[in-house]
């Protein structure tokens, strides 16, 4: 209480205030451990549920290769050959998709503008340390362009 008994001092107000802050931010900080426990929780499982169709996916591609290689055993060929034409249709799958991968890396560019904005703020700063007055880049929003017809986003 304060001189007059009735009214705390600042001193008080100040400590209340940052015992009060602190709880605060405490609080918020288990909240927050809390909804990411849960949400971790359900993000394993769905994962664990993802791997699980895809394990069965796996499944079904060999029962179907097994299967299209005794279909062209039934249409004539020899099972060694069906096999092997059944092996060959998925390396030609393989091969289509590794020249479309490499036309998606090729087309992937590094950050150039984080990089170019990175230097000039270097040298703004260097600048500044020998005592030179300089203005620091703004960092501009880089103008959308329409996708390209074809490509996705």
């Amino acid at each position: 209480m304060g001189q007059n008994g009735d009214e705390p001092t600042v001193g008080q107000l100040v400590a209340n205030a940052s015992k009060d802050l602190s709880n605060l931010v405490r609080g918020e900080i288990e909240l927050a451990k809390t909804e990411l426990k849960k949400s971790a929780v359900k993000a394993g499982t769905g994962a664990g549920l993802f791997a699980g169709a895809a394990f069965l996916a796996l499944l079904a591609i060999v029962l179907l290769s097994i299967a299209l290689a005794y279909a062209f055993n039934a249409l004539g060929l020899h099972p060694a050959l069906a096999f092997l034409v059944t092996a060959g249709i998925y390396l030609l799958i393989a091969a289509v998709l590794v020249l479309i991968g490499r036309r998606a890396l090729s087309s992937a560019k590094g950050p150039e503008r984080t990089i170019k904005t990175s230097k000039e703020s270097v040298d703004a700063l260097k600048a500044i340390g020998k005592g030179d007055e300089v203005s620091l880049p703004a960092a501009q929003p880089e103008p959308t362009a329409p996708p390209e017809p074809g490509g996705r986003r």
